[in-house]
Protein backbone atom coordinates (compact mmCIF):
# COMPACT_ATOMS: atom_id res chain seq x y z
CA UNK A 1 0.00 0.00 0.00
CA UNK A 2 0.64 3.45 -0.99
CA UNK A 3 1.32 5.47 2.43
CA UNK A 4 4.39 8.30 1.97
CA UNK A 5 2.93 11.33 0.07
CA UNK A 6 6.19 10.81 -2.43
CA UNK A 7 4.81 7.09 -3.43
CA UNK A 8 1.50 8.65 -3.74
CA UNK A 9 2.90 11.38 -5.87
CA UNK A 10 4.71 9.12 -7.70
CA UNK A 11 1.75 7.10 -8.39
CA UNK A 12 -0.48 10.19 -9.67
CA UNK A 13 2.65 11.02 -11.75
CA UNK A 14 2.58 7.80 -13.72
CA UNK A 15 -1.23 7.07 -13.60
CA UNK A 16 -2.38 8.76 -16.66
CA UNK A 17 -1.82 5.67 -19.82
CA UNK A 18 0.46 6.29 -22.64
CA UNK A 19 -1.42 7.24 -25.84
CA UNK A 20 -0.67 6.02 -29.26
CA UNK A 21 0.96 8.46 -31.88
CA UNK A 22 -2.92 8.97 -33.45
CA UNK A 23 -4.34 9.45 -30.28
CA UNK A 24 -1.89 12.07 -29.53
CA UNK A 25 -2.46 13.14 -33.26
CA UNK A 26 -5.87 13.21 -32.71
CA UNK A 27 -5.66 15.55 -29.80
CA UNK A 28 -3.57 18.05 -31.94
CA UNK A 29 -4.89 18.13 -35.06
CA UNK A 30 -7.01 21.11 -34.31
CA UNK A 31 -3.49 22.68 -34.36
CA UNK A 32 -3.39 22.65 -38.28
CA UNK A 33 -5.94 24.94 -38.58
CA UNK A 34 -4.75 27.23 -35.43
CA UNK A 35 -1.70 27.62 -37.32
CA UNK A 36 -3.46 28.65 -40.90
CA UNK A 37 -4.27 31.40 -39.06
CA UNK A 38 -1.19 32.43 -37.62
CA UNK A 39 0.48 31.97 -40.98
CA UNK A 40 -1.94 33.63 -42.90
CA UNK A 41 -1.82 36.18 -40.17
CA UNK A 42 2.31 36.52 -40.10
CA UNK A 43 2.59 35.82 -43.76
CA UNK A 44 0.63 37.92 -45.68
CA UNK A 45 -0.95 40.68 -42.56
CA UNK A 46 1.59 43.38 -43.31
CA UNK A 47 1.57 43.05 -47.35
CA UNK A 48 -2.61 44.15 -46.35
CA UNK A 49 -1.27 46.40 -44.40
CA UNK A 50 1.37 48.21 -47.02
CA UNK A 51 -1.20 47.55 -49.62
CA UNK A 52 -3.82 49.63 -47.35
CA UNK A 53 -1.40 52.43 -47.46
CA UNK A 54 0.92 52.18 -44.06
CA UNK A 55 4.36 53.02 -43.78
CA UNK A 56 7.34 50.79 -43.76
CA UNK A 57 7.52 52.20 -39.67
CA UNK A 58 4.00 51.78 -38.81
CA UNK A 59 3.83 48.40 -39.35
CA UNK A 60 4.85 46.88 -36.07
CA UNK A 61 2.53 49.38 -34.38
CA UNK A 62 0.14 48.13 -36.44
CA UNK A 63 0.59 44.76 -35.14
CA UNK A 64 -0.15 45.26 -31.74
CA UNK A 65 -3.13 43.90 -31.77
CA UNK A 66 -1.40 40.55 -31.58
CA UNK A 67 0.48 40.82 -28.27
CA UNK A 68 -1.67 42.39 -26.51
CA UNK A 69 -4.81 40.06 -27.14
CA UNK A 70 -2.62 37.29 -26.24
CA UNK A 71 -1.64 39.51 -22.77
CA UNK A 72 -5.26 39.88 -21.78
CA UNK A 73 -7.12 36.53 -23.09
CA UNK A 74 -4.93 33.69 -22.70
CA UNK A 75 -4.55 33.90 -18.82
CA UNK A 76 -8.08 34.29 -18.44
CA UNK A 77 -9.10 31.44 -21.21
CA UNK A 78 -6.18 29.07 -19.20
CA UNK A 79 -8.10 29.64 -15.81
CA UNK A 80 -11.41 29.35 -17.24
CA UNK A 81 -10.72 26.46 -18.83
CA UNK A 82 -9.00 25.01 -15.50
CA UNK A 83 -12.51 25.65 -13.91
CA UNK A 84 -14.39 24.47 -16.71
CA UNK A 85 -16.19 20.38 -16.61
CA UNK A 86 -18.83 19.21 -18.61
CA UNK A 87 -19.54 15.49 -18.62
CA UNK A 88 -19.63 15.27 -22.85
CA UNK A 89 -17.61 18.26 -23.77
CA UNK A 90 -14.82 18.38 -21.03
CA UNK A 91 -12.46 20.96 -20.11
CA UNK A 92 -10.81 22.34 -22.84
CA UNK A 93 -12.64 21.47 -25.82
CA UNK A 94 -15.62 24.19 -25.49
CA UNK A 95 -12.77 26.93 -25.62
CA UNK A 96 -11.24 24.87 -28.53
CA UNK A 97 -15.09 25.34 -30.26
CA UNK A 98 -15.55 29.03 -29.52
CA UNK A 99 -12.30 30.14 -30.81
CA UNK A 100 -12.73 28.64 -33.92
CA UNK A 101 -16.16 29.86 -34.83
CA UNK A 102 -14.93 33.26 -34.26
CA UNK A 103 -11.43 33.27 -35.78
CA UNK A 104 -12.86 31.65 -38.83
CA UNK A 105 -15.22 34.83 -39.87
CA UNK A 106 -12.44 36.96 -38.95
CA UNK A 107 -10.11 35.22 -41.66
CA UNK A 108 -12.71 35.28 -43.72
CA UNK A 109 -13.58 39.17 -43.20
CA UNK A 110 -9.63 40.46 -43.11
CA UNK A 111 -8.58 40.42 -46.62
CA UNK A 112 -11.88 42.41 -47.59
CA UNK A 113 -10.85 45.52 -45.50
CA UNK A 114 -11.38 48.45 -48.05
CA UNK A 115 -9.66 50.66 -45.16
CA UNK A 116 -6.27 50.65 -43.22
CA UNK A 117 -7.98 50.65 -39.71
CA UNK A 118 -11.06 47.94 -40.79
CA UNK A 119 -7.48 45.52 -41.51
CA UNK A 120 -5.99 46.73 -38.00
CA UNK A 121 -9.63 46.37 -36.61
CA UNK A 122 -10.07 42.68 -38.00
CA UNK A 123 -6.92 41.80 -36.93
CA UNK A 124 -7.50 42.26 -33.15
CA UNK A 125 -10.77 39.82 -33.38
CA UNK A 126 -8.62 37.13 -35.27
CA UNK A 127 -5.67 37.12 -32.41
CA UNK A 128 -8.34 37.84 -29.48
CA UNK A 129 -10.34 34.55 -31.46
CA UNK A 130 -7.14 32.09 -32.31
CA UNK A 131 -5.77 32.85 -28.66
CA UNK A 132 -9.06 31.23 -27.28
CA UNK A 133 -8.12 28.45 -28.92
CA UNK A 134 -4.86 27.93 -28.77
CA UNK A 135 -3.83 28.15 -25.21
CA UNK A 136 -6.18 25.03 -23.95
CA UNK A 137 -4.47 23.09 -26.87
CA UNK A 138 -0.92 23.81 -24.37
CA UNK A 139 -2.79 22.38 -21.47
CA UNK A 140 -4.91 19.78 -23.04
CA UNK A 141 -1.16 18.25 -24.02
CA UNK A 142 -0.54 18.00 -20.02
CA UNK A 143 -3.95 16.83 -19.07
CA UNK A 144 -3.56 13.63 -20.67
CA UNK A 145 -0.05 12.67 -21.18
CA UNK A 146 1.91 11.26 -18.50
CA UNK A 147 5.40 12.95 -17.70
CA UNK A 148 7.50 10.51 -19.90
CA UNK A 149 5.84 11.76 -23.12
CA UNK A 150 4.96 15.46 -22.78
CA UNK A 151 8.09 15.96 -25.18
CA UNK A 152 6.90 13.42 -27.29
CA UNK A 153 3.16 15.45 -27.12
CA UNK A 154 4.27 18.94 -27.90
CA UNK A 155 6.92 17.93 -30.71
CA UNK A 156 4.05 15.76 -32.18
CA UNK A 157 1.62 19.60 -31.86
CA UNK A 158 5.16 21.02 -33.63
CA UNK A 159 4.59 18.49 -36.52
CA UNK A 160 0.69 20.01 -37.38
CA UNK A 161 2.32 23.65 -36.68
CA UNK A 162 4.98 23.15 -39.24
CA UNK A 163 2.64 21.20 -41.88
CA UNK A 164 -0.16 24.35 -41.39
CA UNK A 165 2.95 26.85 -42.13
CA UNK A 166 4.03 25.36 -44.77
CA UNK A 167 0.44 25.41 -46.77
CA UNK A 168 -0.91 28.23 -45.45
CA UNK A 169 2.18 30.46 -46.55
CA UNK A 170 2.30 28.91 -49.65
CA UNK A 171 -1.58 29.25 -50.21
CA UNK A 172 -1.94 33.15 -52.47
CA UNK A 173 0.90 31.46 -54.61
CA UNK A 174 -0.85 28.25 -54.91
CA UNK A 175 -4.32 29.33 -56.08
CA UNK A 176 -3.02 32.27 -58.13
CA UNK A 177 -1.11 29.76 -59.83
CA UNK A 178 -4.05 28.16 -60.58
CA UNK A 179 -5.43 31.51 -62.37
CA UNK A 180 -6.71 33.55 -59.72
CA UNK A 181 -5.88 37.37 -60.17
CA UNK A 182 -2.79 38.30 -58.43
CA UNK A 183 -3.88 42.01 -59.07
CA UNK A 184 -5.00 44.71 -56.42
CA UNK A 185 -7.94 46.05 -57.70
CA UNK A 186 -8.79 49.19 -59.40
CA UNK A 187 -9.68 51.12 -55.56
CA UNK A 188 -6.35 49.53 -54.44
CA UNK A 189 -8.16 46.64 -52.53
CA UNK A 190 -6.61 43.03 -51.45
CA UNK A 191 -5.84 41.32 -54.26
CA UNK A 192 -8.32 38.03 -54.68
CA UNK A 193 -5.52 35.43 -54.63
CA UNK A 194 -5.02 36.61 -50.98
CA UNK A 195 -9.06 36.74 -50.32
CA UNK A 196 -9.14 33.47 -51.46
CA UNK A 197 -6.16 31.85 -49.44
CA UNK A 198 -7.95 33.27 -46.17
CA UNK A 199 -11.11 31.85 -47.00
CA UNK A 200 -9.48 28.44 -47.21
CA UNK A 201 -7.99 29.09 -43.88
CA UNK A 202 -11.24 30.00 -42.25
CA UNK A 203 -11.93 26.52 -43.33
CA UNK A 204 -9.24 24.52 -42.19
CA UNK A 205 -9.23 26.62 -38.72
CA UNK A 206 -12.81 25.35 -38.33
CA UNK A 207 -12.58 21.73 -39.55
CA UNK A 208 -9.52 20.23 -37.61
CA UNK A 209 -10.60 22.05 -34.58
CA UNK A 210 -13.84 20.31 -34.57
CA UNK A 211 -11.86 16.95 -35.86
CA UNK A 212 -10.04 17.27 -32.69
CA UNK A 213 -13.41 18.20 -30.09
CA UNK A 214 -15.36 14.85 -31.55
CA UNK A 215 -12.20 12.55 -31.49
CA UNK A 216 -10.39 13.23 -28.38
CA UNK A 217 -11.93 12.67 -24.99
CA UNK A 218 -10.94 14.45 -21.49
CA UNK A 219 -10.13 12.79 -18.11
CA UNK A 220 -12.20 14.00 -15.65
CA UNK A 221 -11.22 15.99 -12.19
CA UNK A 222 -9.10 13.73 -10.11
CA UNK A 223 -11.60 14.38 -7.28
CA UNK A 224 -14.91 15.63 -8.86
CA UNK A 225 -16.94 16.27 -5.94
CA UNK A 226 -13.97 18.70 -4.90
CA UNK A 227 -13.80 20.18 -7.82
CA UNK A 228 -17.79 20.59 -7.43
CA UNK A 229 -17.67 22.45 -4.37
CA UNK A 230 -14.47 24.95 -5.19
CA UNK A 231 -16.54 25.77 -8.12
CA UNK A 232 -19.83 26.91 -5.57
CA UNK A 233 -17.59 28.68 -3.43
CA UNK A 234 -16.57 32.60 -3.90
CA UNK A 235 -14.62 32.83 -7.02
CA UNK A 236 -10.88 34.77 -6.98
CA UNK A 237 -11.11 35.07 -10.46
CA UNK A 238 -8.26 37.91 -10.47
CA UNK A 239 -6.53 37.57 -7.05
CA UNK A 240 -5.70 33.76 -7.84
CA UNK A 241 -4.48 34.87 -11.52
CA UNK A 242 -2.10 37.63 -9.45
CA UNK A 243 -1.48 35.11 -6.82
CA UNK A 244 -0.11 32.42 -9.79
CA UNK A 245 1.84 35.11 -11.50
CA UNK A 246 3.52 36.40 -7.92
CA UNK A 247 4.61 32.98 -7.18
CA UNK A 248 6.34 32.45 -10.52
CA UNK A 249 9.36 29.79 -9.66
CA UNK A 250 12.94 30.71 -10.65
CA UNK A 251 13.23 28.14 -13.40
CA UNK A 252 9.98 29.92 -15.48
CA UNK A 253 11.61 33.25 -15.07
CA UNK A 254 14.78 31.91 -17.00
CA UNK A 255 12.56 30.29 -19.42
CA UNK A 256 11.13 33.49 -19.75
CA UNK A 257 13.99 35.50 -20.21
CA UNK A 258 14.77 32.55 -23.01
CA UNK A 259 11.00 33.56 -24.64
CA UNK A 260 11.70 37.28 -24.38
CA UNK A 261 14.19 37.25 -26.83
CA UNK A 262 13.14 34.05 -29.01
CA UNK A 263 9.59 36.45 -29.29
CA UNK A 264 10.97 39.63 -29.95
CA UNK A 265 13.01 37.77 -32.41
CA UNK A 266 10.07 36.24 -34.22
CA UNK A 267 7.58 39.28 -33.94
CA UNK A 268 10.32 41.20 -35.88
CA UNK A 269 10.34 38.61 -38.58
CA UNK A 270 6.12 38.08 -38.81
CA UNK A 271 6.44 42.16 -39.04
CA UNK A 272 9.46 43.12 -41.01
CA UNK A 273 9.98 40.49 -43.24
CA UNK A 274 8.17 41.52 -46.27
CA UNK A 275 8.75 45.12 -46.78
CA UNK A 276 12.74 43.63 -45.65
CA UNK A 277 12.93 41.26 -48.21
CA UNK A 278 10.79 42.52 -50.92
CA UNK A 279 13.39 45.52 -51.39
CA UNK A 280 16.53 43.98 -50.61
CA UNK A 281 16.50 40.89 -51.81
CA UNK A 282 13.88 41.02 -54.58
CA UNK A 283 14.60 44.75 -55.48
CA UNK A 284 10.30 45.40 -55.70
CA UNK A 285 10.22 47.64 -52.92
CA UNK A 286 5.67 48.74 -52.11
CA UNK A 287 5.44 51.93 -54.55
CA UNK A 288 4.20 54.83 -53.27
CA UNK A 289 1.83 57.15 -54.82
CA UNK A 290 3.32 60.38 -53.38
CA UNK A 291 6.28 59.62 -55.61
CA UNK A 292 4.36 59.42 -59.11
CA UNK A 293 2.35 61.98 -60.61
CA UNK A 294 -0.57 60.78 -60.57
CA UNK A 295 -2.07 63.08 -62.74
CA UNK A 296 0.09 61.37 -65.70
CA UNK A 297 -1.10 58.49 -67.11
CA UNK A 298 2.46 57.25 -67.81
CA UNK A 299 3.12 57.99 -64.16
CA UNK A 300 -0.39 55.47 -63.22
CA UNK A 301 1.29 52.87 -65.61
CA UNK A 302 4.45 52.95 -64.09
CA UNK A 303 3.08 52.52 -60.58
CA UNK A 304 0.44 49.89 -61.41
CA UNK A 305 3.43 47.79 -62.80
CA UNK A 306 5.77 48.79 -59.86
CA UNK A 307 2.86 47.69 -57.57
CA UNK A 308 2.49 44.09 -59.22
CA UNK A 309 6.04 43.62 -59.27
CA UNK A 310 5.86 44.16 -55.15
CA UNK A 311 2.44 41.86 -54.66
CA UNK A 312 4.34 39.28 -56.80
CA UNK A 313 7.30 39.22 -54.48
CA UNK A 314 5.08 38.84 -52.01
CA UNK A 315 4.18 35.86 -52.63
CA UNK A 316 7.37 34.67 -53.47
CA UNK A 317 8.34 36.38 -49.71
CA UNK A 318 5.05 33.84 -48.26
CA UNK A 319 6.48 31.03 -50.35
CA UNK A 320 9.61 31.30 -48.57
CA UNK A 321 8.43 32.14 -44.93
CA UNK A 322 6.72 28.46 -45.42
CA UNK A 323 10.18 26.50 -45.75
CA UNK A 324 10.42 27.58 -42.00
CA UNK A 325 7.20 26.08 -41.42
CA UNK A 326 8.34 22.72 -43.21
CA UNK A 327 11.78 22.35 -41.58
CA UNK A 328 10.32 22.98 -38.53
CA UNK A 329 8.03 20.26 -39.28
CA UNK A 330 11.27 18.07 -40.45
CA UNK A 331 12.45 18.58 -36.93
CA UNK A 332 9.98 18.10 -34.96
CA UNK A 333 9.44 14.98 -37.31
CA UNK A 334 13.13 13.67 -36.46
CA UNK A 335 12.39 14.41 -32.44
CA UNK A 336 9.38 12.38 -32.48
CA UNK A 337 10.78 9.05 -33.71
CA UNK A 338 13.93 9.99 -31.35
CA UNK A 339 11.55 10.91 -27.86
CA UNK A 340 9.36 7.83 -28.61
CA UNK A 341 12.17 5.51 -27.12
CA UNK A 342 14.65 7.27 -25.78
CA UNK A 343 15.01 11.02 -23.70
CA UNK A 344 16.06 13.79 -24.90
CA UNK A 345 18.31 16.99 -23.24
CA UNK A 346 15.66 19.56 -23.30
CA UNK A 347 18.17 22.20 -22.93
CA UNK A 348 20.72 21.28 -25.46
CA UNK A 349 18.13 20.83 -27.98
CA UNK A 350 16.67 24.54 -27.73
CA UNK A 351 19.65 26.05 -27.33
CA UNK A 352 21.16 24.52 -31.02
CA UNK A 353 18.50 25.33 -32.61
CA UNK A 354 17.92 28.93 -31.54
CA UNK A 355 21.27 29.31 -32.45
CA UNK A 356 20.85 28.02 -35.66
CA UNK A 357 17.95 29.89 -35.95
CA UNK A 358 20.05 33.24 -35.55
CA UNK A 359 22.63 32.25 -38.08
CA UNK A 360 19.39 31.99 -40.59
CA UNK A 361 18.29 35.44 -39.65
CA UNK A 362 21.81 36.87 -40.21
CA UNK A 363 22.43 35.29 -43.46
CA UNK A 364 18.75 36.77 -44.94
CA UNK A 365 21.51 40.11 -45.08
CA UNK A 366 24.00 38.10 -47.55
CA UNK A 367 22.18 35.97 -49.62
CA UNK A 368 23.17 36.90 -53.43
CA UNK A 369 19.82 36.02 -55.04
CA UNK A 370 16.38 34.89 -53.72
CA UNK A 371 16.80 31.29 -54.00
CA UNK A 372 19.09 31.17 -50.53
CA UNK A 373 16.36 32.18 -48.76
CA UNK A 374 15.68 28.16 -48.73
CA UNK A 375 18.83 27.58 -47.03
CA UNK A 376 17.89 30.97 -44.59
CA UNK A 377 14.16 29.88 -43.32
CA UNK A 378 15.38 26.56 -43.23
CA UNK A 379 17.59 27.21 -40.22
CA UNK A 380 14.93 29.38 -38.83
CA UNK A 381 12.46 26.75 -39.02
CA UNK A 382 14.80 24.48 -36.53
CA UNK A 383 14.27 27.47 -33.94
CA UNK A 384 10.66 27.66 -34.44
CA UNK A 385 9.93 23.89 -34.45
CA UNK A 386 12.10 24.09 -30.76
CA UNK A 387 10.12 27.29 -29.44
CA UNK A 388 7.16 25.25 -30.20
CA UNK A 389 7.68 22.27 -28.29
CA UNK A 390 11.00 22.13 -25.61
CA UNK A 391 10.08 25.65 -23.46
CA UNK A 392 6.52 23.99 -22.91
CA UNK A 393 8.11 20.40 -22.14
CA UNK A 394 10.46 22.18 -19.68
CA UNK A 395 7.57 23.65 -18.13
CA UNK A 396 5.13 20.81 -17.50
CA UNK A 397 7.26 18.98 -15.83
CA UNK A 398 6.93 20.78 -12.49
CA UNK A 399 3.82 22.63 -13.01
CA UNK A 400 0.77 21.75 -10.69
CA UNK A 401 -1.69 19.64 -12.81
CA UNK A 402 -4.98 21.64 -11.91
CA UNK A 403 -2.87 24.58 -12.79
CA UNK A 404 -2.23 23.75 -15.94
CA UNK A 405 -4.11 26.34 -18.04
CA UNK A 406 -3.69 29.29 -15.89
CA UNK A 407 -0.03 28.04 -15.78
CA UNK A 408 0.42 27.89 -19.48
CA UNK A 409 -1.87 31.49 -19.75
CA UNK A 410 0.68 33.45 -17.32
CA UNK A 411 3.78 31.73 -19.40
CA UNK A 412 2.51 32.90 -22.57
CA UNK A 413 2.94 36.34 -20.99
CA UNK A 414 7.24 36.00 -21.52
CA UNK A 415 5.84 35.78 -25.44
CA UNK A 416 3.52 38.51 -25.93
CA UNK A 417 5.53 41.07 -23.72
CA UNK A 418 8.41 41.04 -25.77
CA UNK A 419 6.40 41.18 -29.07
CA UNK A 420 4.80 44.66 -26.74
CA UNK A 421 7.93 45.56 -26.68
CA UNK A 422 8.67 45.45 -30.55
CA UNK A 423 5.69 46.60 -31.77
CA UNK A 424 5.88 50.07 -28.91
CA UNK A 425 9.38 50.89 -31.01
CA UNK A 426 11.58 48.22 -30.19
CA UNK A 427 12.19 46.94 -33.90
CA UNK A 428 12.28 50.43 -35.43
CA UNK A 429 14.83 51.57 -32.88
CA UNK A 430 16.99 48.21 -32.87
CA UNK A 431 17.17 48.24 -36.55
CA UNK A 432 17.84 51.84 -36.97
CA UNK A 433 20.97 51.16 -34.66
CA UNK A 434 22.46 49.75 -37.30
CA UNK A 435 21.37 51.46 -40.34
CA UNK A 436 18.08 52.81 -42.26
CA UNK A 437 17.95 49.70 -44.85
CA UNK A 438 15.15 47.50 -43.44
CA UNK A 439 16.78 44.76 -44.09
CA UNK A 440 18.74 45.49 -40.87
CA UNK A 441 15.72 44.22 -38.68
CA UNK A 442 16.56 40.56 -40.30
CA UNK A 443 19.52 41.00 -38.20
CA UNK A 444 18.59 42.23 -34.93
CA UNK A 445 16.01 39.02 -35.19
CA UNK A 446 19.56 37.02 -35.48
CA UNK A 447 20.88 38.19 -32.96
CA UNK A 448 17.84 38.54 -30.51
CA UNK A 449 17.53 34.63 -31.52
CA UNK A 450 21.24 33.98 -30.20
CA UNK A 451 21.07 35.58 -27.48
CA UNK A 452 17.92 33.05 -26.43
CA UNK A 453 20.15 30.49 -27.19
CA UNK A 454 22.88 31.30 -24.95
CA UNK A 455 20.23 32.16 -22.00
CA UNK A 456 19.74 28.30 -22.02
CA UNK A 457 22.38 27.72 -20.25
CA UNK A 458 21.26 29.45 -17.09
CA UNK A 459 18.70 26.44 -16.94
CA UNK A 460 19.81 23.70 -14.04
CA UNK A 461 16.42 22.26 -12.87
CA UNK A 462 17.36 18.30 -13.95
CA UNK A 463 13.57 17.42 -14.35
CA UNK A 464 13.38 20.61 -16.71
CA UNK A 465 16.24 19.64 -18.72
CA UNK A 466 14.99 15.74 -19.28
CA UNK A 467 12.60 13.69 -17.72
CA UNK A 468 13.62 12.42 -14.70
CA UNK A 469 11.65 8.61 -14.67
CA UNK A 470 10.06 7.46 -10.55
CA UNK A 471 10.93 10.58 -9.45
CA UNK A 472 8.45 13.33 -7.89
CA UNK A 473 9.13 16.71 -9.91
CA UNK A 474 10.22 18.99 -7.23
CA UNK A 475 9.13 22.68 -7.63
CA UNK A 476 10.98 24.66 -10.00
CA UNK A 477 14.40 25.93 -9.15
Amino acid sequence: MLTTTKEKAIKLKTSKPRLSFWQIWNMSFGFLGIQFGFALQGGFMSRIFQTLGAEKEAIPMLWIAAPLTGLLVQPIIGYLSDHTWHPRWGRRRPYFFIGAVLSSIALFLVPHSSALWMAVGFLWILDASINISMEPFRALVADKLPESQRSYGFITQTLIIGIGTWVASNLPWMVSQLGVSNETTASGGIPMSVQVAFAIGAFVFLTSVLYTIFTTTEYPPEDLEEFERQKQQKKRFVADILDNIKTIPPTMQKLGLIQFFSWFAFFTMWSMANPALTEHVFQTPMPVKSAYDMASSAAVEAFQVANTAFQKSSNQVGSYMGIYGLSSMAFALLLTFYTAHRRINRKLVHMGSLIAGGIGFISMYFVPSPQWLILSFTLVGFSWGSILSMPYAMLSSSVDPKKMGVIMGIFNMFIVIPQIVAALGGVNIAYKLLGNQTIHAMIVAGISLVIAGLCNLLITNKNAITYQPNEVAPAMK
